[in-house]
């Protein structure tokens, strides 16, 4: 049975390109012109045509960037980084293994990163247009198309991490020849340099999306909606291309890449605790990348049993995409866990012994987890519950209490979701230690596909609203588009609660594999092993600092968005002033202009906050050592979680309480109830899409970056302290 877990996930691995290309066909095969008048058509195109550019010329902007500073970061971890090999006694240094492993895994793992985006993008850009079309017809004709665009991204991106995990792995095997199983350890902190790229790409694209979405946004509701009493998506705003832009720059390339990054790490810090237990047996050693592998035919047949027909089963449909798949994972991965872990056995020799069955658990309670934060957030933002109807209500005394309410619901929302996942971390850890909450987090990604093909899908559809409307298509087909984009909105806003869930047991096993291979170091030079004590002034200390820091995060993010967005919103009021018959529409605006501003703006915002993560371990470590890197892991990674979830649902709840009276509640559009919500949406655009899933990205990141350079901060960490 050796090596059947590469085989078995290089083949489900190459199924998800295969059902991803499938797709995509599917996709592209629905004309752009499908039922529409000659001028309608010709109208659609432009549109769809000046999105797709807009899009696509903004990712290969931050490419450009992107690949620049990735060169640049591997040199770095080539010349700071080296392993040492050991004797089977770890008494004797055999031989050395040098950071330029590591930088080529960082750097396959950014381009595999930089795959998934861009496929993503070019397909949900090609479906919204697509899906408009379709309404013409039905409701389930367009769920059709948006959701088949949103697949492309999930099979795709998932297929093409596990794939690129199973290539790292065997090419490093190759390329460092018999190290020795005692010396396993060493391969697997150099494969976590995959998960570093990945999350690397994912940093720049949250927050560069962010900035972009977010810029565009309140520079067309500012302007167009509130100033000149425009609907949303009005052809006259000279701002809106640029915001369609944002919502797949946003929500499809940045949360990929915060996915992917996600799936990559999890997956690496399992192998780095588990690398001295599962040495001599690799069917269970890479079983965390068979755990992402098998979401894939899971998700297949998830997606083949839930279908739409009427306009009330589009809602009820991606809840049961999720529920369902959920399900099935659990069952199949039961026996997948029998079959590769054995029946029993220890992280550490002479450590606790643990069983499959406890493993299995660990899955499950990840999953379980994963799903309730999900569906908590779900209720804290959906319009159809009290706490988002209490936000609209509070709009009736005034822009003041409705973003007190605001305020108070996401403080409140992180309650239930933190129980969860404490909940998870306990089982987990009780049943298999650090190795446990690894496959923990893993399990709350065991419906990454889903989660990814229901997430892409929203900004297909909204996108889709925002077409018919600047193409003047008939009332109805914006109706259906309506419908969809509202169900999208509530599962986005779950499927950011997933993501910053998934994204705290990451952190956590990364944590865990941290301290595992620093340990490790230090063990076999004869060295105390670390201790994250609290009553160590270092340790202590560190934690105010990794505390504040998710604080002064946000604060870089949304000043970054509101300087963008200043600039946005002069923009469109010159054109307004300038540009003769805008009103009227007999002038054409400036798109171009605006797509280039958002651009430009999100390019140059987003270098500080990429900074302020990765710097601030590199330099702790430096100056003071792993047990200030440690600090600083653990309070960014408790405060960021927090603030993440209040932020993304109070940001959540902001948008549908405004939804909810457009819809006709506490006056209706045009009230000052609803002028109210509008200004409150406005501030949480930034809370909800830029700052609060970017937040993801520190407490991930940071802690990826400290296991790659673990050997660093051991060798020559510390200096202040002697």
């Amino acid at each position: 049975m050796s090596g059947i877990t590469i085989w078995i996930t290089t083949a489900l691995s190459l199924l998800g390109l295969a059902i991803a290309f499938f797709y995509m066909k599917k996709v592209t095969s629905v004309p752009l012109d499908l039922g529409l008048e000659a001028e309608d058509a010709k109208r659609l195109k432009y549109i769809h045509g000046a999105i797709a550019r807009g899009a696509m010329a903004f990712l290969k902007a931050e490419y450009r960037v992107l690949v620049i500073f990735m060169i640049a970061f591997a040199v770095v971890i080539g010349l700071l980084i080296n392993y040492s090999l050991y004797d089977t006694d770890h008494a004797t240094v055999t031989g050395r293994v040098g950071g330029w492993y590591t930088a080529i895994a960082f750097l396959f793992g950014g381009a595999i990163s930089i795959a998934s985006g861009y496929i993503g993008m070019k397909v949900a850009t090609q479906g919204n247009a697509r899906t408009t079309v379709s309404a013409k017809q039905d409701i389930g004709a367009a769920y059709k198309v948006a959701i088949n665009s949103g697949a492309v991204m999930g099979f795709a991106l998932v297929g093409l991490a596990t794939l690129g995990l199973v290539l790292i792995y065997l090419f490093m095997t190759w390329a460092l020849g018999d190290i020795g199983a005692h010396n396993n350890h060493v391969l697997m902190e150099v494969i976590a340099g995959f998960g570093l790229g990945g999350s690397t790409i994912a940093l720049f694209a949250r927050v560069g999306g962010g900035i972009f979405t977010k810029a565009a946004d309140v520079g067309a509701d500012l302007v167009g909606k509130v100033e000149k009493g425009i609907p949303e998506d009005d052809p006259r705003n000279p701002a809106v291309i640029a915001d369609n832009v944002g919502d797949n720059v946003g929500d499809v390339a940045g949360m990929g890449a915060d996915l992917f990054g996600s799936c990559a790490e999890s997956t690496c810090a399992a192998m780095v605790i588990s690398a001295i237990a599962f040495a001599g047996d690799p069917n269970a050693l890479l079983y965390p990348i068979l755990i992402s592998a098998v979401g894939i035919p899971v998700s297949l047949v998830t997606k083949l049993l839930v279908g739409v027909k009427t306009e009330n089963d589009v809602a009820p449909a991606l809840m049961k995409l999720l529920i369902i798949s959920s399900g099935l994972m659990a069952v199949v991965m039961w026996f997948f866990t029998d079959m590769l872990i054995p029946e029993s056995f220890q992280i550490a020799a002479g450590g606790d012994t643990y069983t499959n069955t406890g493993v299995y658990w660990c899955f499950l309670s990840g999953l379980l987890a994963g799903l309730a934060v999900g569906l908590l957030t779900g209720y804290y933002t959906s319009e159809k519950y009290k706490p988002v109807q209490e936000v609209a209500k509070s709009c009736e005394t005034g822009v003041a209490t409705n973003i007190i309410y605001g305020l108070a619901l996401g403080y409140k929302s992180t309650v239930l979701p933190y129980l969860c996942i404490a909940a998870s971390i306990f089982i987990s850890w009780e049943l298999a230690g650090m190795y446990g909450v690894a496959i923990a987090s893993l399990g709350m990604l065991g419906t990454l596909v889903i989660a990814l093909t229901i997430d892409a899908y929203g900004p297909v559809a909204d996108n889709a609203g925002g077409i018919a409307e600047m193409v003047g298509l008939p009332p109805e087909v914006r109706e259906r588009t309506d419908i969809l984009d509202s169900a999208g909105n509530t599962t986005a806003a779950i499927g950011k609660g997933f993501a910053i869930g998934a994204a705290i047991l990451t952190s956590l096993a990364l944590f865990a594999a941290f301290i595992t291979a620093a340990n490790s170091l230090l063990a076999s030079e004869g060295r105390p092993a670390v201790s994250v004590d609290l009553l160590d002034p270092v340790v202590y200390t560190s934690l105010f600092i990794g505390a504040v820091l998710p604080f002064l995060f946000t604060a870089m993010t949304m000043k970054s968005v509101g300087k963008a967005a200043f600039a946005m919103i002069e923009e469109v009021r010159h054109q307004f002033h300038t540009i003769p018959g805008i009103m009227e529409g007999t002038g054409d605006p400036n798109y171009a202009q605006c797509v280039d501003i958002s651009t430009r703006a999100a390019l140059r915002e987003m270098i500080a906050p990429g900074v302020l993560i990765m710097g601030t371990p590199l330099v702790a470590g430096w100056l003071f050592g792993v047990s200030s890197v440690a600090g600083i892991l653990a309070g960014s990674l408790v405060a960021g979680g927090v603030l993440a979830i209040s932020a993304s649902n109070s940001g959540g709840a902001w948008d549908n309480a405004k939804k909810f009276i457009e819809a006709g509640n506490h006056g209706g559009k045009g009230s000052d109830c609803h002028h109210a919500a509008v200004v409150g949406d406005t501030v949480g655009d930034p809370l909800k899409d830029t700052s609060g899933p970017s937040l993801n990205i520190l407490i991930k990141l940071s802690a990826i970056l400290s296991l790659v350079f673990a050997p660093f901060f051991v060798n020559y960490g510390g200096i202040l302290l002697g």
